[in-house]
């Protein structure tokens, strides 16, 4: 226990993280005021990104939202960006943080519905390979008309959901999940690969929404954004862009399955029979205890599932405010008034969405310090084909290092610009689109902080306890950003 007031400051102070880690968080604040008056704010932007990225692969040591917050708030104080320039940043993503306050919330009243259907799933089909194939091209399928965390919430909530189901029963003294240290025998073996089993599945999952992010124009923030600066309507944007989307989206598929049946990278791992078996037994005492009054809920939820479905696909209404409307028909068609009933529905995404405007403050010091500016200046030069394969990696690489949806806005602004001035004429206009299109969507797999569906699954409640960390994900990430990546690149060199 501390004994002085500087003791307890120092105890306070980044709570239960390793002394290591808030040494180096605090060598990170006094070092950056030095490098900026030494280096200037150009350096000092690119050191501050790592910094940041430093704190999301430190998620599981300290939520980034503390420590990554500091370094924003620093970066400010500096004069790096401003108040406002974070403020105008935020609001160009505010149907991003809408999304997360409501849809995901709406997802967490339909997680009977969702279990009930994915326990089926499971227990039914016996291959490994069949059930992380299902996955992958679920999640593709889903978002390129929905959005792509709307999906991964639904992947998050039935996999908390399975863990919890074994949680319940290793609760009774058979074994105990909750720490290592007091398994025995079996135990230890069936939790590793149980756990194991739902990190491949959530990456499955993953990768999908990013395979099928990129084909429509509602698949992620960014299409619309070029669909809209384009004049492209649905179909005209699936047509320009099926060239690279769909090699890549048969490569991802296959790449799933070699990874499956080879079992590298961190993937293999089976469903144990003993957790099978709780899962049945789990799904037939369900049956057999399912009252109406439950049967009436679910019938509800499986109504409002299908209506999201048809809302989003034909953009009935914002994203955040179909959210909004699947809460509003949830909690009064079943019942659900109290508010502390409701309020357990936003605990899960509301932090995410704090951190994520931090990460807009981030983003907002990329945009006032121009860090881009020398790659932009760069692929622009180009012409012909080498212009296209540089925009597909420049986008590419930036987006593993920053938003993709960020990235996409400057380069799309900068082509528009280019086009205007008559540098480039409109077909290659049209080429160069679909190039920031792809970029920004398929190698950004490579890291969390690429796309904010692998960011939410990494800041979720179920990452750390299936050891879901950043180094662990850029691993189980890895053969599917080399994969479709080239694939990509491929395409877009030959295709296009």
């Amino acid at each position: 226990m501390p004994k002085t007031m500087s003791q307890a400051l120092q105890k306070n102070l980044l709570g239960n993280s390793p002394g290591w880690y808030k040494l180096t968080i605090i060598g990170f604040l006094v070092f950056n005021p030095i490098l900026l008056a030494t280096a200037g704010p150009f350096i000092t932007g690119w050191v501050l990104i790592g910094e940041f990225i430093f704190t999301l692969a430190m998620a599981l040591k300290c939520y980034p939202l503390p420590a990554g917050g500091l370094l924003a708030i620093e970066a400010v104080a500096l004069g790096m960006t401003s108040p406002d320039t974070v403020y105008k940043e935020t609001l160009h993503n505010f149907p991003v943080i809408l999304l997360l306050m409501f849809m995901v919330a709406g997802i967490y009243f339909m997680k009977d519905m969702l279990q009930y259907v994915f326990t089926k799933i499971l227990t039914k089909i016996k291959s490994k390979v069949v059930i992380s194939l299902l996955f992958c091209f679920a999640g593709a399928f889903l978002s390129a008309f929905l959005d792509a965390l709307t999906v991964t919430a639904v992947i998050i909530a039935v996999a908390y959901g399975f863990y919890g189901i074994y949680h319940r029963f290793a609760s009774t003294g058979k074994c105990t999940i909750t720490d290592d240290s007091l398994l025995k025998g079996d135990c230890v073996d069936h939790l590793a690969e149980f756990r194991g089993f739902l990190r491949n599945l959530l990456m499955h999952g993953a990768v999908g929404t990013a395979l099928g992010g990129v084909c429509t124009i509602v698949g992620e923030p960014q299409n619309l954004l070029i669909g809209h600066v384009m004049e492209w309507h649905f179909m005209e944007f699936f047509l320009k862009v099926a060239p690279v989307s769909m090699p890549v989206l048969a490569v991802g598929l296959l790449t799933c399955l070699m990874l499956e049946v080879t079992g590298i990278f961190g993937y293999g791992f089976q469903l144990p029979q003993n957790v099978r078996e709780i899962l049945e037994e789990e799904a037939r005492k369900n049956d057999e205890e399912m009252s109406l009054k439950k049967k009436a809920a679910l019938f509800t939820q499986a109504c409002a599932a299908v209506f999201l479905i048809l809302a989003l696909a034909l953009h009935l209404a914002e994203v955040g405010l179909i959210g909004l409307a699947i809460i509003v028909a949830l909690t009064a068609l079943n019942g659900i008034t109290e508010e502390h009933q409701i309020g357990h529905a936003f605990e899960e995404a509301l932090p995410f969405t704090a951190l994520l405007v931090v990460f807009f403050a981030i983003v907002a010091v990329i945009h006032d310090q121009h860090l881009f500016a020398p790659i932009i200046h760069y692929v622009l030069a180009l012409e012909g084909k080498v212009q296209l394969a540089a925009y597909y990696l420049a986008n590419g690489v930036l987006s593993m290092i920053s938003d993709n949806v960020f990235v996409a806005t400057v380069y799309i602004s900068e082509t528009l610009k280019a086009f205007q001035e008559g540098i480039i004429d409109r077909q290659q206009f049209d080429l160069l689109a679909v190039a920031i299109n792809t970029g920004t969507n398929i190698p950004s797999v490579a890291t969390p902080n690429g796309q904010a569906a692998f960011l939410f699954l990494l800041t979720s409640a179920i990452a750390p306890l299936i050891r879901l960390s950043y180094g662990e994900m850029v691993k189980l990430a890895f053969p599917y950003t080399v994969t479709m990546s080239i694939t990509g690149l491929a395409a877009v060199w030959y295709f296009l």
